[in-house]
């Protein structure tokens, strides 16, 4: 037998800052709509609308396109199909639980009631 060897490549550094740099273009571009709407404050409501729909719409196109928000849209991509496999539970499940936490809560409430009174009265004793 033989054995074989890998060829291991050395691993290439990929800058991230690229993605930084456009996320941080993104939210400006978004920032400045919402600055805009404020500065223009005497100018029709139209225009105003318009400039902050716009450049949010900017700043979000701008940020799909960049790593970071391609990440993004694969987390969700992700997030979706996992909850999609989810197993929610039935009416009847989840009517039981419930009735059974709030039959806890009940349980409780009424501890702490004997547990408090228990307290004020020995204090009430002593004091």
């Amino acid at each position: 037998m033989s054995k074989r060897t890998k060829q291991v490549q050395p691993a290439v550094a990929v800058p991230k800052n690229n993605g930084v740099i456009v996320m941080t273009v993104a939210v400006l571009v978004a920032l400045s709509g919402v600055f805009g709407f404020a500065l223009l404050a005497e100018e029709s409501t139209y225009l105003r609308a318009g400039v902050l729909v716009g450049c949010l719409i900017a700043g979000c196109v701008i940020g799909w396109f960049s790593q970071p928000g391609k990440d993004f849209v694969a987390y969700c991509r992700a997030s979706y199909e996992e909850l999609r496999r989810v197993v929610w539970p039935t009416r009847k499940e989840t009517v039981n639980t419930t009735g059974l936490v709030c039959g806890f809560v009940v349980i409780v409430a009424f501890f702490l009631f004997l547990v408090d009174n228990l307290i004020q009265f020995v204090l009430g004793f002593i004091l």
